[in-house]
């Protein structure tokens, strides 16, 4: 009775575009609407940072992090209970509608960029990459199954890799090459924005944001685990390493931008190059998720995998105090988030692979919502402290002491993960 029950639903929702529930077929439209969100979010990433530098200067960076931190926490628990009240594909076409007009907007409101338009801009950006992300892969979660989407995820998310490509390449095209200016971008990633809006729209008349049947949704009974996850040392250590990371981040991203700032003092080729930096960096992802990381994790093992990242930023980060450049930082740049979106995430997410379900649930609950968040604003104080609070302040180029060291204790807590993960992999069946 139940199969029989379950039968009707999915003929019910497929109707007459069943072709279209095949998942080659469905996780190409998905490809291609993952591809668009990235784009258009990588036309307004450059155009923020690059629109902050020039009204607030790289100092400023630090504040602006804090602020979108809470900004983002705020906005989402307001976005939660528009989820709860609407179905969700109507919250993605409307947030998509907003965004799109809030865009053309604030293309006027840039005509004369201030501090508090450069400021909500960069904060605006940063939400819209958060938002229209998450949206997408919330509904991508329920129309495939646990087997589905080992099968087909990769594919799917590398459509969100070229977009970062195709936007980057874009925004530093249009910039360099016509007579386009850096608020421009807003208007060109809004056209983006809006036929992602067409897209969800066809996408669901057709039926493929019809839920699976198939999959068991899990619902956690206990609303306080932290204290549990934090008794379990293998999970403390995991937790360990990418907060670590995630502490790094804001010292190499500070180091960056000001040293950009001072490279580009003209706010249209500072726009084109950290455009063009963006599509590289994706494309460095890309390269490294194809060729390196399966050879790395087939040769030498998941442990080695995770080691790549904090090694390569020692690496770049002792080069950028010999030698300081904007070619060295950018390359320390890389080597954090071209490695963290390609070879450490696919490292990460198989340490997970020996543990109860629930327990992962649980935990990346507790690390995507909380530690994150909470060690982007930790990162952002520690700049702030050794940069302009103490007596005597640290330069741009010594904050790569800072990430030396956190990178050696995030390669102690690695080797530290080694010998349990080997146990954990031993005992699985």
């Amino acid at each position: 009775m139940q199969e029989k029950i379950i039968a009707d639903e999915e003929l019910e929702c497929n109707g007459r575009y069943i072709a279209l529930r095949k998942l080659g077929i469905r996780s190409s439209f998905l490809f291609v609407d993952f591809f668009l969100i990235v784009t258009a979010y990588y036309q307004l990433k450059p155009a923020s940072r690059s629109l902050f530098l020039e009204a607030m200067g790289a100092r400023q960076l630090p504040y602006v992090w804090i602020l979108t931190a809470v900004a983002t926490v705020i906005f989402i628990s307001f976005y939660n209970r528009m989820v709860r009240r609407y179905t969700r594909i109507n919250v993605v076409m409307g947030t998509c509608m907003v965004i799109g007009i809030l865009l053309v907007v604030y293309r006027f409101v840039l005509n004369s960029p201030g501090p508090a338009s450069a400021i909500g801009f960069y904060v605006f950006v940063d939400i819209i990459g958060v938002v229209l992300i998450e949206q997408f892969w919330s509904l991508a979660n329920a129309i495939y199954t646990t087997q589905e989407g080992k099968s087909w995820y990769g594919f799917v998310g590398t459509g969100g890799l070229v977009g970062g490509v195709a936007g980057g390449g874009i925004a530093a095209f249009l910039i360099s090459r016509t007579s386009l200016e850096t608020p421009d971008l807003l208007l060109t990633a809004s056209a983006t924005i809006m036929v992602v809006f067409l897209l969800t729209w066809i996408m669901g008349r057709m039926g493929i944001y019809c839920e699976s049947a198939s999959v068991n949704f899990m619902k956690s009974k206990d609303s306080n685990r932290l204290g549990k996850l934090m008794d379990n040392h293998y999970l403390v250590l995991i937790g360990g390493i990418l907060l670590l990371a995630q502490l790094a981040s804001p010292l190499i991203e500070y180091q960056f931008l000001s040293t950009i700032e001072k490279a580009f003092p003209e706010t249209e080729v500072r726009t084109a190059y950290l455009s063009a930096f963006f599509s590289v960096l994706s494309l460095v992802s890309i390269g490294v998720n194809l060729g390196i990381t399966p050879l790395v994790h087939r040769r030498f093992g998941t442990i080695h995998g995770l080691l790549v990242q904090p090694l390569l930023i020692s690496f770049c980060s002792l080069f950028f105090m010999i030698m300081p450049s904007d070619f060295l930082i950018s390359a320390t740049k890389i080597s954090d988030r071209g490695l963290s979106y390609s070879i450490n995430r696919a490292s990460k997410e198989l340490l997970y692979v020996p543990i109860d379900p629930v327990l992962i649930y649980q935990a990346k609950a507790w690390l995507d919502m909380l530690g994150y968040r909470l060690f982007k604003v930790f990162g952002s104080f520690l700049i702030l402290l050794v940069t302009q609070w103490l007596p005597v302040s640290v330069g741009i180029v010594n904050l790569s002491w800072l990430t030396l060291f956190l990178c050696g204790v995030w390669i102690f807590l690695v080797m530290a993960l080694r010998r349990e993960y080997k146990d954990m992999v031993k005992n699985e069946i």
